[in-house]
């Protein structure tokens, strides 16, 4: 991102970027960042847009040619293309762009061993944009809060991010949220957290998986009919459990060979922050009662698509079941 910043900065713009990864809020943002610069703020004569699979590169290769209209740069933003991950042309279209164009593509995935990436990194700049670590993503979001004259506690931040997830577009919402609520005030606390912040589906999800580990039905199901009330779907709901079970299963593995719980963080593919939750609900249940888990529930699963059961009912019973595990 550093590189990028440096080149909007100079105005020395390359012939290519590949914006990549699963963390869309930063990938957007320096999208439109690279849009404002190239465009240099000037109408969008000189700015095409191709989206989705299918995009005709032959176009795409025209317009790369044909010089800008009464500007220094033409900007072609290419979005979910596909292209990184299968054969094409591409590349060549690429290496033969003039200094006239900047050609920006913003992608979930890309196969570094592709023509097209390599081309990309040999021409122009390629930027994978991941999940911020733990101590990145709380200094951003106090400094959001520092921005308005907020403050926060490490404690509370550390609750703030289990609540609302690590996803940076709605910790932005929830911040926001958060600065209207605090108005008048400079410290924010984890009473004011309770209050405005809406808490993630997967953290209810946690929340049931405690009662479940704990051997309490009732309080498991009545955080069930909570989340049904909250138009979650059954399947949905009993596919996020299988989920966390798998992940459990990976974290009390991961732990048992020894790793540190930033290792077992990236490995099982959680918040760092979160690391300590998902290993004390780990040491909650035994290996085997994990494996029992996973298997009820795919069994449910597949009662509930032959037509043996009723979806609700299912996860209904499938509860009870683990909460006797």
């Amino acid at each position: 991102m550093k590189t990028i910043k440096e080149d909007i900065k100079s105005g020395n713009y390359r012939r290519a970027y590949l914006l990549y990864g699963s963390e869309g809020y930063l990938k957007r943002r320096y999208r439109d960042r690279l849009k404002e610069g190239v465009l240099a703020g000037g109408d969008e004569i000189n700015f095409s847009y191709f989206e989705g699979k299918g995009i005709d590169g032959t176009e795409v290769a025209h317009i790369g040619q044909t010089l800008p209209f009464f500007a220094e740069k033409r900007l072609i933003l290419i979005e979910n293309s596909g292209w990184f991950k299968t054969a094409n042309d591409m590349a060549d279209v690429v290496a033969g762009l003039p200094e006239t164009t900047v050609m920006v593509f913003c992608e979930e995935e890309a196969d570094k061993r592709g023509r097209l990436y390599k081309a990309v990194r040999e021409h122009g700049y390629v930027c994978e944009f991941k999940p911020m670590g733990e101590r990145d993503l709380k200094l951003w979001a106090a400094g959001l809060l520092k921005a308005d004259g907020r403050k926060i506690t490490d404690a509370s931040m550390t609750y703030f991010l289990e609540k609302v997830g690590n996803d940076m577009e709605n910790i932005r919402t929830e911040i926001e949220k958060l600065i209207a609520y605090t108005q008048g005030r400079e410290v924010v606390e984890a009473a004011d957290i309770d209050a405005v912040c809406t808490q993630q589906i997967t953290g209810k999800i946690f929340q049931l998986m405690d009662q479940i580990a704990m051997q309490k039905p009732k309080e498991a199901l009545g955080l069930y009919h909570d989340l049904l009330l909250l138009r979650e779907k059954p399947m949905s709901i009993l596919f996020l459990m299988l989920r966390q079970f798998n992940i459990l299963m990976q974290v009390k593995q991961l732990s048992k060979e020894g790793m540190s719980n930033a290792d077992i963080a990236q490995k099982a593919g959680i918040p760092p922050f979160a690391a300590g939750k998902y290993l004390a609900q780990a040491r909650a249940f035994s290996a085997q009662a994990l494996r029992d888990a996973v298997q009820f529930g795919v069994d449910t699963e597949a009662r509930v698509k032959s037509g043996q059961i009723n979806e609700q009912i299912a996860v209904e019973l499938m509860l009870v079941h683990l909460s006797a595990l």
